[in-house]
This record gives C-alpha cells, sequence and structure tokens, in this order.
C-alpha cells in the first residue's frame, strides 16, 4: 500500500482526496520507483482545483514532477537504488504523476539525478529550472550574451521566473526581475537580478512598437506583458515565452518581428529528448547553488497538497515549492 493525491470527477467537478492505494492500481510501465520528493507547480494546482482542462484522463494522480529511487526495472538502463528525476511526458495529465509514494513508469521517461544535487534539490529545480533552462538555452543560442544588454524576466518571483534569474545571473547577464511583489526584491537580487521594476510597467495594452529596452526576455506571464516585452524588445533581440500566468492571449502585432528582426521563441517543456534533458539540468548544475535553490524552496506535506494549491494560483507562493509525499 501506498499514500498518493487522488482526482476524479464528478459531473463537472474535480474532486481530489489523499487515499491509500494498492500497487495493482499503478498504471503500466517497467520502472516502479519509489517517489521521495515531489513539486507543486502552477499546472498541478490547476489540475488539483479543477480550475484549468489539466487532466485528460481520470482518475488521475496529478503532479507533473518526481524524484525517487529505483525499486524494480525490467529496463537495462536503470537497477535498484538508482536515483532518478523525472519531469513532463504527461505525467498528471494522461499518465499517473508524482504526488504519490509510489509510480510506475516507462523507463525512457528517466534521467538520473545530477550528481550536484540530491532528490530534493533535484525537486527544487523540476520542471519550473528545466523550463527556465530551456529560455536561457534559447536565448543563449539566437546570440545573447552576457555584457551587451539588460535581459528581462517575468513573473521573476514565481517557480520559472526565480530559476531564469539565477541561471542568467550566474551567467553574468544583467538581469531586470519584473515582479507585481515589491517586497521580494531583496530575495531576487540575492537570486541575481540587477534591478527590479514593477510589472505594471508591462501588463496594460501598450504601443505596437516601443523603446528598445531588452537584448534578451524570458516570459512567464503571456498576454499583455509578453507583446510589451516584444515591442521593447532590442534590434535583433530574442523572447522565449513559457507562460500564462496573465492569460494566454498575445494581443501584439508583427512589427517587433518585421521591423526590429525580434525572434519569439516558443518553449515546451514536456515532450523534450533525453539529451537536450541533460543539456538542461548541467546548466542549472553549474549556475544555481545549493544556497540559491534552498532560498527559493518551501516545503510542504503531501497532507497539505490540496489546501496549498489555491495559494499558487494567487499568487500568493514565492519560488518553488516541494512536496515531501512521506508526510
Amino acid at each position: 500500500m501506498f499514500n498518493a493525491l487522488y482526482l476524479t470527477q464528478e459531473g463537472k467537478a474535480t474532486r481530489a482526496q489523499l487515499r491509500a492505494m494498492d500497487e495493482a492500481e499503478l498504471p503500466a510501465g517497467d520502472v516502479d520507483v519509489r517517489v521521495e520528493w515531489s513539486t507543486i507547480n502552477y499546472k498541478d494546482a490547476l489540475a488539483v482545483t479543477g480550475k484549468g482542462a489539466i487532466v485528460r484522463k481520470w482518475p488521475m494522480v496529478p503532479g507533473i514532477d518526481l524524484a525517487g529511487t529505483v525499486e524494480a526495472s525490467g529496463s537495462p538502463d536503470w537497477k535498484p537504488g538508482d536515483r532518478v528525476v523525472v519531469t513532463g511526458w504527461g505525467l498528471g495529465e494522461t499518465r499517473w504523476g508524482g504526488l504519490a509514494q509510489k509510480a510506475r513508469l516507462e523507463s525512457r521517461w528517466l534521467l538520473a539525478v545530477p550528481a550536484a544535487f540530491d532528490t530534493r534539490q533535484a525537486m527544487s529545480v523540476g520542471t519550473a529550472g528545466f523550463t527556465a533552462a530551456l529560455c536561457v538555452r534559447a536565448l543563449a543560442k539566437h546570440g545573447v550574451k552576457p555584457g551587451e544588454g539588460e535581459v528581462l524576466v517575468t513573473g521573476a518571483a514565481g517557480g520559472v521566473g526565480s530559476i531564469a534569474v539565477a541561471i542568467l545571473g550566474g551567467m553574468g547577464y544583467t538581469v531586470v526581475a519584473s515582479t507585481g511583489r515589491p517586497a521580494q526584491a531583496d530575495y531576487l537580487k540575492g537570486l541575481g537580478a540587477a534591478r527590479i521594476i514593477d510589472r505594471a510597467e508591462l501588463s496594460s495594452p501598450g504601443k505596437p512598437l516601443q523603446s528598445e529596452r531588452w537584448a534578451g526576455v524570458v516570459d512567464t506571464v503571456g498576454s499583455h506583458t509578453l507583446a510589451n516585452a516584444c515591442a521593447q524588445a532590442r534590434w535583433y533581440g530574442a523572447v522565449a515565452a513559457c507562460g500564462l500566468a496573465q492569460g494566454g492571449d498575445f494581443p501584439a502585432t508583427v512589427m517587433p518581428f518585421i521591423l526590429r528582426g525580434v525572434t519569439l521563441y516558443g518553449i515546451n517543456s514536456i515532450q523534450n529528448p533525453n539529451d537536450e534533458r541533460r543539456e538542461a539540468w548541467e546548466l542549472i548544475a553549474r549556475h544555481v547553488d545549493a544556497g540559491k535553490l534552498e532560498a527559493m524552496t518551501g516545503e510542504i506535506g503531501l497532507s497539505e497538497a490540496v489546501a496549498f494549491c489555491p495559494r499558487l494560483l494567487e499568487g500568493n507562493v514565492r519560488g518553488r515549492t516541494v512536496v515531501d509525499v512521506n508526510r
């Protein structure tokens, strides 16, 4: 038996409960993992509260991230005792996820926990950190270099934003952190931000082409914020879009793209090949030390997850939240 957060659909309502489950209920897979840590991401909170169409197969164990130890393996690539991390691959959406004490998974989804991290730290990173690293890689591959202008991070006090600030700061970029929480200024500067701006500067409708400000942008917010970030990007600048905290709309024009040569990169962190995943995790390990990870990480138990999710959706949570599935 093991404990899991279990979602069912009753009519159009989602019911979330902590439930004791039998291993016979686990889905098909060739590797069994004893989960030690999971996380609560924005997508998880939408799934648990039923406020977003995240779950596509019912019933569901939510949680798009997990880290733990292999207990049994039918794959030559993994053996009992291996420390592994899994993010994405449809966990918490079409496949049972990490908010449980046990998971049965396909071996191709697993990555070894980087030597620099333990399983708790791997979940401090999780999908949020992996996404942030993909955004930074897109900017670097585009040619955005440290010392060549400011790089904007929107939603900077959130999970993706916090790790993006830390990676960029660690690489030597001049980071401008946009947040609606001015009380988090010292926190963001501690992660590597050079200065802080109020999100109100970006969140309202703006002109289609504005004064040049940003050599690069990591946007976790979408909507008018993303449109303004593009409108303010410098000649041949790059914008990496990975979130929709303000909204999924994009009320923009083609002006920044055809008049300044701005490039907009869409960042997906679900189905990425493992080589790309390893490179992203290595980037994080090089530039985000244990102290910065700890500074951005809160912790709850699995029994607290349902009550915690509305707080995350309301924007009242800083950085990352790891879940101890054993309490």
